[in-house]
């Protein structure tokens, strides 16, 4: 039996509108019925992931940024955390200033952005169908360096970093390799998002990378939560779709991914489901749990 399964949100428990299908959730809820830990490991922040878990009923803890932090949903605290210092976020920060392109810092209180666009535009329209207490807090800011100079109560999780033109995006990716204690995310393809307005939907695309302490990965994550809850690597399952879930899905005892994930992630699958729009994640579970 499986007594843990680790499963991503973006491209993997979530469909192309950011939603969990009512479906997915009845089969995750009798999945934990049954006895499996059934946890989200994600790259989103805390409040942003809160209201999800809560959704399909996960009571006890889930993995954000990436396997920055681990939540402990019951004592309603942090139990386990690798954040970026304050100086390499400014560090980060002042490159992408001065190379003109757009990023985001995510803390362990809001999401920081100059402005409603790429990632944090899909956030905000997912907010829209939220009442207030459960949406992905933003805060945007005007100048991000000054405040995360001066706001000395916030923990940093990640940076993203968006652009729509490769050749900018690529430069930038050599830029911040440079710098050290850090890891920057290898992803080379465009992110495809879709949202609504009014009757229509609109597709934003991107190339993105998200930028981490060193060593910090959503399986290294899960390794503390099978130390903590006495599970062994062949009791765990990992589904996910892209390259930062690409660790968990290599070393879990049974990886999954949705199909049409990332070329990387495909090859080291040891099952591929159905797409996220398609409820590959429901239909892993009734097939494994």
């Amino acid at each position: 039996m499986y007594k843990l399964v680790a499963i991503d949100l973006d491209g993997t428990m979530l469909n192309q509108y950011g939603v969990v299908t009512e479906n997915t959730k009845e089969v995750i809820k009798k999945t934990i019925q049954k006895g499996t830990e059934v946890i989200i490991a994600s790259g989103r922040p805390i409040d942003s992931i809160k209201t999800i878990a809560k959704e399909i009923g996960s009571e006890n803890y889930f993995i954000a940024g990436n396997g920055a932090l681990i939540y402990d949903i019951q004592k309603d605290e942090i139990i386990y955390d690798k954040f970026l210092p304050r100086q390499k976020v400014l560090e980060i920060i002042k490159i992408c200033e001065e190379n003109s392109i757009s990023y985001n810092v995510y803390t362990d209180q809001t999401i920081l952005a100059t402005a409603l666009k790429y990632n944090v535009l899909y956030y905000q329209k997912e907010n829209l169908k939220k009442e207030e207490s459960k949406q992905t807090k933003i805060s945007i800011i005007e100048n991000i360096y000054e405040y995360v100079k001066n706001k000395k109560e916030h923990k940093f999780l990640k940076i993203t970093i968006c652009d729509d033109n490769q050749t900018v995006f690529q430069s930038i990716i050599r830029k911040l390799r440079k710098i050290e204690g850090i890891e920057v995310l290898d992803v080379s393809h465009m992110s495809r998002k879709t949202i609504r307005q009014g009757t229509e939907e609109k597709t934003i695309e991107y190339y993105y990378t998200e930028i981490t302490m060193k060593n910090v990965d959503k399986w290294e994550a899960i390794q503390y939560l099978m130390e903590k809850l006495n599970i062994a690597r062949e009791e765990v399952i990992a589904i996910g779709d892209n390259v930062n879930d690409k660790k968990m899905i290599q070393e879990a005892g049974l990886g999954i991914i949705m199909a049409k994930s990332t070329p990387e992630v495909t090859q080291i699958a040891d099952y591929i489901t159905d797409s996220n729009n398609e409820e590959g994640v429901a239909k892993a579970l009734e097939k494994f749990c």
